[in-house]
């Protein structure tokens, strides 16, 4: 059968973090596997308006924080909801979904619903049902995934067999369908480097993270600046069962403006000793300079774009884009290693994690037990998997993001942050600890480290001083309302401002109450958050009492006021954990809504959706 004759899927997707990609690229595999041609692109990078050209189409789209679409699909979606496209407008196209998300949000797998319905609403025709992966479930959204591509390739086939010559269950073997890696490594010699390519850490920043296959299209590779630490203190006290830090920082040379309310993520430092020793076990040189490209630049005789890039020593490129030691491979990985096993029983073993009927076993060994890159590759010792696929498959080096937790008006020229220092046991007791939290307690001012940062919005937009406020922040959900609070006192000393009413959580008063002296301060006689002032500071202390007591307990106890401030036209902020705490909060919320109007729960749902849709009920929330 000719190519032309061929039945070609498109799979297009929408990553914030690549997990979406990750999946993408893993039905592209599967389908050429059964010998259907795929092939695959980000929806920032294709044409909406070509759409009704295509036969079949696969959508990956993943869900962030609180139903926010990626970055990626914001401008193709808004090409998609143009009233001029017509009834008819995808009319004999094909399409499916499979949305990335995590049930523990209120609006789990939002984006991959609305586009299932908008696509139905164009005239397109869906494959199958729409899938629905979950970072819950304990395989994440693979336990989801396997099932229903499997039930993907039978539509598709039962659509037209051309789309699988040989039937839907026909596969080539593995060992016959490894690729080269797409992307190929050169080395320079080191004395034809010019001097002004030996740059400041900046550009090196920008030119390795840059050039690394983890970098989403949207991603800014040079940092806006760098941030000088200038205070580490504990603000848990001895008996906490949590270690929280607050932590604060100086712009180093050049400053960034940000508002309350933003976000900063900040590049952690990996531990030295295990990049030495991922960089011997692989047999490199970690002197060498190299640049990475793009293999399908190749056939250019040169590296296409990436020629911008600066050489960077092979040791920093890891250093600064391969996650060595905090995330661990995906099943690709394990897959392509297979390949380079030379001992039976390795190879037999990686092969088993990367069938589906080996999805459990993977999960148990790999994700549930945290192992990471350098850990499987000391396990498998007889599997020597070339840089150029180390480069492709080894997690990508992740900014880690945290709530701003001081105002610029209130804190001129510093960023502060409240942190808790992750750590951990896993199921086999082995001891795990969060790379950037741990890394950051570990610095002192002494040190004199700059730590390269982006700044960006977050979820919680900056109040203006005239808007009243209930804000509720349990744990470190505080943070970024301490720099509200900062930010409204300052305020208050030249013109009048809204009152604000704060609910606070911890564990125990004695031991967990983060910025306790600043809290009961503003909450004193004629402070920002005093009753006088029409606001006020609640607090909930769930293990001091045989009955555990949370915020939403303290919300529903003031519920006259909430409602009296939510009519004045309040603003309400959430920030914290995201496994129950805002939807208890919604809940209480709701209860407040039926009980002064009279309503029903339907109806306080939809005042609630209102509000959230004039600005007015804003969720920052994290797992």
């Amino acid at each position: 059968m000719g190519e032309k004759q061929r039945k070609k899927l498109l799979v297009l997707y929408a990553s914030q973090t690549g997990n979406a990609l990750d999946a993408a690229e893993r039905i592209c595999r599967e389908a050429e596997r059964r010998g259907c041609p795929a092939s695959i692109a980000s929806t920032d990078e294709f044409d909406p308006s070509f759409l009704p050209d295509e036969e079949a189409v696969v959508f990956v789209v993943s869900t962030t924080g609180q139903g926010d679409s990626p970055d990626s699909f914001k401008d193709f979606w808004r090409f998609l909801l143009q009233r001029n496209l017509g009834k008819s407008w995808l009319q004999g196209v094909r399409f499916a979904v499979f949305g990335l998300g995590d049930s523990g949000y209120q609006k789990y797998n939002f984006v991959a619903k609305k586009l299932d319905k908008r696509l139905l609403d164009l005239g397109a025709t869906s494959i199958i049902e729409k899938g629905l992966g979950d970072d819950q479930l304990p395989s994440g959204y693979e336990a989801t995934l396997d099932p229903w591509m499997l039930s993907l390739w039978s539509m598709l086939y039962q659509i037209n067999p051309k789309y699988f010559p040989k039937g839907p269950d026909v596969m080539i073997p593995r060992d016959k369908l490894i690729d080269q890696p797409k992307y190929r490594i050169v080395y320079h010699k080191q004395e034809t480097l010019e001097p002004e390519l030996m740059a400041e850490s900046a550009d090196i920043i920008q030119s390795a993270r840059g050039m690394s296959p983890g970098k989403l299209s949207k991603d800014k590779t040079k940092p806006d600046c760098f941030l000088k630490m200038t205070k580490n203190e504990a603000l848990t006290k001895d008996g906490s069962t949590k270690d929280v830090r607050h932590f604060e920082f100086q712009f180093v040379s050049s400053s960034i403006k940000y508002e309350v309310g933003d976000v900063v993520e900040l590049l952690p430092r990996q531990d030295s000793s295990a990049i030495d020793a991922f960089i011997k076990r692989c047999g490199l040189d970690p002197e060498s300079f190299i640049t990475v490209c793009p293999r399908e630049t190749e056939n250019n005789g040169s590296c296409g774009k990436v020629t911008t890039h600066v050489p960077v020593k092979l040791k920093t490129f890891v250093e600064l884009t391969m996650d060595i030691t905090s995330t661990s491979p995906r099943r690709y990985f394990f897959e392509v290693l297979s390949f380079f096993a030379t001992d039976e029983q390795h190879k037999e073993k990686l092969q088993h994690f990367a069938l589906p009927k080996g999805r459990d076993d993977l999960y148990n060994y790999n994700q549930k037990e945290r192992r990471n890159v350098l850990e499987v590759l000391e396990e498998f010792g007889s599997a020597h998997m070339p840089f150029e696929w180390l480069v492709q498959l080894v997690p990508p080096l992740k900014p880690r993001a945290f709530s701003i937790s001081s105002s610029p008006l209130a804190h001129p020229a510093q960023v502060h942050l409240t942190v808790s220092v992750v750590s951990w046991s896993t199921p086999y007791k082995r001891p795990q600890k969060g790379l950037c939290s741990t890394w950051l307690a570990s610095l002192t001012p002494e040190q004199d480290i700059n730590i390269p940062v982006w700044f960006h919005k977050g979820s919680l937009p900056a109040p203006p001083q005239s808007l009243p406020l209930i804000l509720v922040g349990p744990g470190t959900g505080c943070a970024p309302f301490r720099g509200f609070i900062a930010e409204r006192a300052v305020q208050a000393q030249t013109s009048p401002v809204a009152p604000v009413m704060f609910f606070f959580g911890c564990r125990n008063k004695d031991t967990d109450f983060l910025y306790r002296d600043f809290w009961e301060s503003h909450a004193r006689e004629g402070g920002i958050l005093s009753e006088v002032k029409g606001g006020g500071f609640y607090t909930a202390f769930s293990r001091d009492q045989p009955k555990k007591v949370y915020v939403q307990h303290k919300i529903r106890e003031m519920r006259k006021k909430v409602w009296d401030l939510l009519c004045d036209g309040a603003a309400v902020y959430v920030a914290g954990s995201s496994t129950k705490m805002p939807c208890d909060v919604m809940s209480a919320l709701e209860e407040i809504v039926m009980e002064e109007t009279g309503g029903s729960k339907e109806m306080a749902s939809r005042w609630l959706k209102a509000l959230e849709k004039a600005g007015r009920y804003n969720v920052e929330a994290w797992s």
